[in-house]
């Protein structure tokens, strides 16, 4: 028994290890900075000023991090419902046995292996540019003008610009995580429909939703996850760092940390760690709330 326990130390104390110093103590090292005012990110404990829920209460009463917050909330919602959409749409599409599926399943997850560097400049230069851009050209030879002047990178519509780019680049990633939830689904009930005079929408409805709950869950926690994170896109659409109409909250952390921006005149990591906190607090209510309304244990496929 002895040498079972040493056997068993020696095999899982690497990966407890490597858990604790590269997830826990950051977690828990962030959560306590929140609570302090620190002008450097790699200061020491001894420089560190204890300031309580000062810095929540100074998030909140600032009005850049309700519209970086504002931002964040559009993306995820909007852009969620986009990109999911248009996922299961394609996912349905190619697990539907058309012909060269893998063709096209590969077209629509290219974007994905892409830099978003390279995505975004492309988008910049190439779609929305005022002078030879795609959408200038199209619109101009539907014979359309009012939409061909629109100006996309204009601050009336630099955020629907931003947003339609990211989605452009995120939807073969959740098209895959549908796909493979519909592979698993039996033929035979589609099958058994079939015979019972089930259309193909009734079958959707009745049959293939029901049954990628699960993917919904995974793929809404995914999006929050990313979401969240949101901060190359947020960079490259904006020609200053606090731009309202594309900061989100990682820019804002960003500001805080290493004193970007004109609107900062001073570094506060104690105010950067703060953000953190308050979105890993969100990403958490997504995922709690998806676990009681997206439950599938009772199906079976």
């Amino acid at each position: 028994m002895k040498k079972n326990s040493a056997m068993l130390i020696a095999f899982v104390s690497p990966a407890a290890i490597f858990f604790i110093l590269i997830f826990l103590y950051p977690i828990l090292r962030t959560l306590l900075m929140s609570f302090f005012r620190i002008e450097g990110v790699t200061d020491g404990l001894a420089k560190w000023q204890f300031v309580g829920f000062s810095n929540y209460g100074k998030l909140l009463n600032t009005t850049l991090f309700r519209i970086s917050m504002w931002n964040l909330f559009r993306i995820w919602l909007f852009g969620g419902m986009i990109v999911l959409s248009l996922a299961l749409l394609f996912a349905v599409i190619i697990t539907s046995g058309i012909r060269g599926r893998s063709f096209f399943r590969a077209m629509i997850y290219l974007p994905n292996i892409v830099s978003a560097v390279a995505l975004a400049t492309m988008w910049l230069q190439y779609v929305y540019s005022p002078k030879f851009g795609l959408l200038k050209s199209f619109f101009t030879l539907l014979h359309l003008p009012k939409l061909a002047s629109i100006q996309w990178l204009s601050n009336d519509h630099k955020f629907m610009a931003l947003l339609i780019a990211y989605c452009f680049g995120m939807v073969g990633y959740h098209m895959l995580i549908f796909s493979s939830g519909i592979e698993r689904i039996s033929s035979d009930y589609f099958e058994a429909a079939t015979l019972d005079g089930a259309n193909k929408i009734q079958q959707f409805q009745h049959i293939t939703l029901p049954l990628l709950k699960g993917m919904f869950h995974t793929n809404i926690t995914m999006w929050s996850v990313s979401s969240v994170g949101f901060f190359v896109w947020s960079q490259l659409f904006s020609t200053v760092t606090a731009d309202t109409q594309t900061i989100t909250p990682m820019v804002y952390m960003y500001m805080q940390i290493f004193g970007a921006g004109n609107s900062v005149t001073e570094r506060n990591a104690g105010i950067g760690a703060a953000v953190g906190v308050l979105l890993s607090i969100c990403v958490v209510i997504i995922f709690t709330i998806c676990n009681k309304l997206l439950q599938d244990k009772e199906l079976e496929f």
